[in-house]
């Protein structure tokens, strides 16, 4: 009896053990990769690349949380005061929110967040650094902000403050003396860790290779039961690599930077969909204004004249549709009546005898940056470079790292002619594209390489988003935009579906959902990867991989 009862019992525990096991083993492959061009930094005083917006927003929390109608709802914020001047906003925090290390987020972590953003002056700072006059703690859970100067979307910009614990920070800094008493500010440490309260928190971050980070267990808000329990945002865009991860079922989404061709072909897998998301991403070649010939606002005009467009937005990537201006047709604010350039060689030819270069155009060939991760910007660049041929202008098109491209944009001497890059929105109005791609203040950055330097527009951007008048606002976004495109610093080329390659069998995707029913996704950049609106099903995975 007692050998039956024991054979009985083993077999039990065996069972159990087996069925934990089998739980834990699907419990692990509750995850969501997917792939992007490097580098990405996670440090929010530093993010502002795409890569980097997608890291930092799921890592960290904000004060509102940003819509996919445009609009933002109250976060780490409860509620808001805003002085009828539109100068002083007070917040009211939720308490209780707690950091990944365990302790409490208070008014003092929101207060060295922005002092921190504004004193290293990299990443978002540029939203922050001329409107914020100082921000303080009224106690434990209150935090106000006065303004030096109105700035109307200043509750959306909010979105790019991310919130780091201030002691694991300070507890983490390396002397160098770069600012003061402070040090490194914690730079160094936070390249491969986080200081946040996100859903998910930092398991290992391997820099050029991949950030692999795992579901926040004390988050505050319920986390939905099927979202992913880790994800690993893994640092490629090579052609080959996407396509045998996406088979191997090794990769869920894919980067949106892959070929026509790769998408076409990935498609024609079981369980393989390809979600088509316009995000706010317009596709520019930026045309440096300083440097000859591309200083010359003929020559700048003749190149708009020349290009097919419809090459672009139908062959090249389909789906797209032609930008009309520097802000995308999604954003709130964008100009639907602004002057549209068409391919028109006789226009194109008109422009080019009135340049200064005319006569020279054999002396000033042009050189053409295209990014090395992101193969379809190679037919761009090909593309362009032959219809400039067609009215004599000469264009070397030069294939570049993104890494180079950064570091050479930024004096207007290392910079180039012209670079194809896209660029996204920071906040969901008009004001941010305007501001990031055309103030001053964001020359020598990556999403200005035209160095425009145009101090009447510097002073028109600076009205508009001062004004708190939404309908006023707007009608000078519009203005500012028709005065941009009569400059014509920038070839419009194409507002970018965001085209991801996705596992439709076994995850559901809330932003490719949205957009297969033909809704708005999210206009802020990163935020259509937040991972608790991803849901994950192994044991889908499972049916596929025995297929």
């Amino acid at each position: 009896m007692y050998w039956k009862k024991f054979f009985v019992f083993t077999v039990v525990a065996l069972l159990l053990l087996t069925l934990a096991q089998a739980a834990l083993a699907q419990e692990s492959q509750k995850i969501v990769r997917f792939t992007e061009a490097w580098p990405t930094y996670i440090d929010p005083a530093v993010a502002a690349d795409f890569s980097s917006s997608v890291s930092v927003a799921n890592l960290y929390d904000t004060l509102v949380f940003p819509t996919y109608d445009g609009e933002v709802v109250p976060h780490l914020a409860e509620r808001w005061e805003v002085s009828d001047d539109g100068l002083t906003y007070t917040f009211y925090l939720r308490k209780g929110v707690k950091f990944h290390d365990g302790s409490e987020l208070t008014a003092e972590d929101v207060v060295f967040s922005m002092e921190r953003l504004l004193t290293i002056g990299q990443g978002y700072s540029y939203i922050f650094k001329p409107v914020v006059e100082t921000v303080e703690a009224l106690d434990e859970y209150t935090v106000r902000f006065t303004l030096k100067k109105s700035f109307g979307p200043f509750l959306y910009a909010l979105v790019r403050l991310y919130i780091l614990n201030k002691d694991l920070v300070m507890q983490n800094i390396e002397d160098n003396g770069e600012y003061g008493e402070y040090g490194d500010y914690g730079k160094r440490w936070l390249l491969t860790h986080d200081a946040g309260s996100g859903p998910y928190m930092v398991k290992e971050m391997r820099m050029e290779e991949y950030l692999h980070a795992v579901q926040f267990p004390d988050y505050w808000k319920p986390i939905p039961p099927d979202a992913p329990l880790e994800f690993k945002f893994i640092g490629t865009t090579e052609t080959a690599t996407v396509r045998t991860l996406m088979t191997k079922r090794e990769l869920e989404i894919s980067d949106f930077r892959q070929p026509a061709e790769f998408y076409k072909n990935i498609a024609k897998l079981p369980g393989i969909k390809v979600a088509k998301l316009f995000g706010g991403s317009t596709f520019y070649c930026m045309m440096h204004n300083r440097k000859p010939p591309t200083d010359d606002i003929h020559f700048r005009k003749a190149l708009a004249y020349c290009i097919d467009y419809d090459a672009i937005a139908n062959q090249i990537f389909p789906g797209a549709r032609q930008a009309q201006g520097p802000v995308s047709f999604i954003l709130p604010g964008h100009n639907p009546e602004v002057y549209q350039y068409k391919r028109d060689l006789e226009k194109a030819r008109e422009e080019l005898k009135k340049s200064k270069y005319y006569d020279q155009l054999d002396q000033y060939p042009v050189d053409l940056i295209w990014c090395a991760e992101v193969p379809d910007e190679e037919k761009v660049a090909l593309l362009i470079q032959a219809n400039a041929a067609e009215i004599g202008i000469k264009v070397n098109v030069v294939k570049t790292p993104w890494m180079k491209i950064i570091d050479e944009v930024a004096t207007p001497e290392s910079t180039a002619h012209m670079y194809l890059i896209f660029v996204s929105p920071h906040y969901a109005e008009a004001g941010s594209m305007l501001q990031s791609k055309y103030h001053s203040s964001s020359c020598g950055t990556w999403e200005q390489t035209e160095w425009l330097q145009d101090p009447e527009l510097d002073a028109m951007i600076e009205d508009a988003i001062a004004t708190v008048d939404h309908e006023e606002r707007f009608a000078k976004y519009r203005k500012i935009q028709e005065y941009i495109v009569d400059l014509c610093p920038s070839l419009y080329l194409i507002d970018q579906p965001e085209n991801y390659a996705y596992q439709d069998y076994y995850i559901d995707w809330v932003a490719a959902e949205r957009a297969e029913r033909g809704e708005k996704v999210n206009p802020v950049m990163g935020y259509n990867h937040y991972m608790l609106d991803v849901k994950v099903y192994p044991e889908k995975r499972d049916e596929l991989l025995k297929k």
